[in-house]
């Protein structure tokens, strides 16, 4: 039964990197890819209510281990306290800025809940990426693989970022907004045509910078994969138990990579960046002996009994849910 939570846990980890990789790796890029307030709203809208699905996963798997895996909670835990307090920072600004983006109707308050999102989505980013580097580095930072490793775990998630903006930043056409305005004209009956707003080319742009951008975030991931890689036998390189498991998920995520960086890239990008994302967590989990511990059985049961049934209806949301927000979005709702 432990062997059960253990993949559940898993599961639940790499369910969480490859769906929030979307809303974390998108508010990253925000400043790149949007160019002004229409930009930024549709990005934003995109994002949302996208992120409130994806952080289930993180909460039941930290449920998971506080419930059942007490030994790996103070193992993980204790040395890298000050990167999950950062995680937390980072999490809460997000959301804040998401949450509180459009209550208040004022460029300034736009600006700083944009500024939110964004620093945020890169405190998640490089505090998730320190986090695996960490663990897989036996619990420091100061090594030039753990440095290395949480620098290629952030490309990932903007490459992830960029993969999902390329579908949902793509123009809405309305016809009742893309329409030309007919207008009357002074003492005659003819009538002279309004020019349409030109926010569609930029609003295209937006998905095709999206695009171009994951040939290039890949090519970057790949090389630091091959940095990370050069680095193992450095002082502070990872100890790692199970050399055969390593060496095939670095295989995958290499082969993910090399596919996203040719000119079919950005169609592939949507599942290649989704299995590089999954890989630092498949790393963790079959590379490093880890001290799982003998659970509680009645808490195990209890929990396994919980899980068990919930896991996969909250699967099928979540396809659901991604079927659903990976159509184009529109620069306006709830977050926007």
């Amino acid at each position: 039964m432990e062997l059960i939570a253990a993949l559940i846990l898993v599961g639940l980890l790499v369910g969480y990197l490859v769906l929030a990789g979307c809303d974390i790796g998108l508010g990253m890029l925000m400043p790149y890819l949007t160019r002004g307030p229409q930009d930024r709203r549709r990005a934003t809208a995109a994002i949302a209510p996208y992120f409130l699905g994806t952080e289930v996963w993180l909460v039941a798997a930290v449920g998971l281990t506080a419930g059942v895996f007490p030994e790996l909670k103070t193992a993980v835990l204790n040395p890298l306290w000050g990167v999950f307090l950062a995680i937390l920072a980072g999490w809460l600004w997000r959301d804040a800025g998401l949450w509180f983006r459009a209550r208040v109707d004022t460029d300034w308050w736009r600006r700083a809940c944009d500024t939110a999102i964004v620093g945020g989505s890169w405190t998640l980013a490089v505090g998730w990426g320190l986090a695996i580097g960490g663990t897989l580095a036996g619990g420091t930072l100061q090594s030039p693989f753990a440095l290395a490793c949480a620098a290629t775990v952030v490309l990932l998630f903007a490459l992830r970022g960029a993969a999902f903006g390329a579908e949902r930043l793509v123009p809405v056409h309305e016809s009742v907004q893309d329409a030309p305005a007919a207008v009357p004209a002074g003492g005659g009956g003819a009538v002279r045509v309004a020019a349409p707003a030109p926010s569609a080319p930029a609003l295209a742009e937006s998905a095709d910078v999206a695009g171009r951008a994951t040939r290039l975030l890949s090519r970057s991931a790949l090389a630091g994969v091959v940095v990370t890689l050069a680095a193992l036998p450095l002082p502070g390189g990872p100890a790692l138990d199970r050399i055969v498991p390593a060496a095939v998920v670095a295989v995958v995520l290499a082969a993910a990579l090399t596919a996203t960086v040719g000119l079919s890239g950005p169609r592939w990008s949507r599942h290649t960046s989704a299995l590089a994302i999954a890989a630092p967590v498949l790393l963790v989990a079959t590379a490093v002996e880890l001290p799982l511990g003998t659970p509680p059985g009645p808490t195990l049961t209890l929990v396994l009994v919980m899980l068990l049934p919930a896991v996969p209806v909250a699967l099928l949301g979540q396809i659901w849910l991604y079927r659903m927000v990976r159509t184009p979005t529109a620069a306006t709702g709830f977050f926007a």
